[in-house]
């Protein structure tokens, strides 16, 4: 059984950094890949960024792309998440995701392919 709890999230103004965290219980790193999903206000659940299980592939939503980087620390068995330019459209509950994978570069990108979830921080981007 894994267990994730995020931290970081707040209030921001547009342009501003945040950096989200990723406490895992167990030895998720190595077996397990994370990712970073999002939820607005009426939307569905996306993915933002993932790392796999090796840490050698990531994957990044267009969106942000160029302004998040998706990390881990293995010593410290938390991911991190960290947010760069933030705008408006960037305010969303942020989860944290993991999954058994036995594939070293995959990185899934659906909600169905990931069993485990934190209880998600909230960011919010003031303009």
């Amino acid at each position: 059984q894994v267990q994730l709890v995020e931290s970081g999230g707040g209030l921001v103004q547009a342009g501003g950094s945040l950096r989200l965290s990723c406490e895992a219980s167990g030895r998720t790193f190595g077996s397990y890949v994370m990712a970073w999903f999002r939820q607005a206000p009426g939307k569905e659940r996306e993915f933002v960024a993932g790392i796999s299980t090796n840490g050698q592939s990531t994957k990044y939503a267009d969106s942000v792309k160029g302004r998040f980087t998706i990390s881990g620390d293995s010593a410290k068995n938390t991911l991190y998440l960290q947010m760069n330019s933030l705008e408006p459209e960037d305010t969303a509950d942020y989860y944290c995701a993991a999954d058994w994978q036995s594939l070293p570069q995959v990185v899934p990108q659906r909600t169905n392919e990931y069993d485990y979830w934190g209880q998600g921080t909230q960011v919010t981007v003031s303009s």
